[in-house]
């Protein structure tokens, strides 16, 4: 066997154990965490909730945005989506809220749509998007409800 071979399989097979201790070590941090990540998660839910019994639906998108702003990361953005879904279910409708918001289904439109709306919110990180995801999700489920 030529000497490339043999460094081009030790190689291969040292990325396959890395990639292999990277998901072990995902799934033992997901083990050790996963009832603070739920409570988090209901946390979030129930925060919106609760704002949602206060305010009308561009309420909740300006705090979604306000939170976004203050703590863009990742965590911060799953925490923000649950917020924001959960406030909008609660809430008062808009009027017009839904207006221009392209179906889920439309998927170049709707990418373009939430690209838009987080570059009139001053927004170019790579989360922001994932709130208009769940204003889209809210106004498909409303328009359904109005049929």
């Amino acid at each position: 066997m030529p000497t490339w071979l043999k460094a081009l399989l030790i190689i291969s097979l040292c990325v396959v154990l890395l990639i292999i201790g990277a998901v072990g070590l995902g799934a033992y941090w997901f083990t050790k965490h996963k009832d603070e990540l739920l409570k988090s998660a209901q946390s979030a839910r129930a925060e919106g909730v609760e704002l949602g019994r206060k305010t009308d639906n561009q309420g909740c998108l300006s705090e979604a945005l306000r939170r976004h702003r203050e703590h863009p990361g990742f965590s911060d953005a799953i925490a923000n989506n649950l917020f924001l879904n959960g406030c909008l279910d609660a809430s008062r409708p808009t009027t017009g809220f839904c207006d221009g918001v392209p179906r889920s289904t439309e998927f170049i439109e709707s990418t373009r749509w939430a690209v838009r709306k987080c570059t009139e919110e001053n927004l170019s990180d790579s989360y922001c998007g994932q709130i208009f995801t769940q204003v889209q999700k809210y106004c498909d489920t409303h328009r359904e409800e109005t049929k």
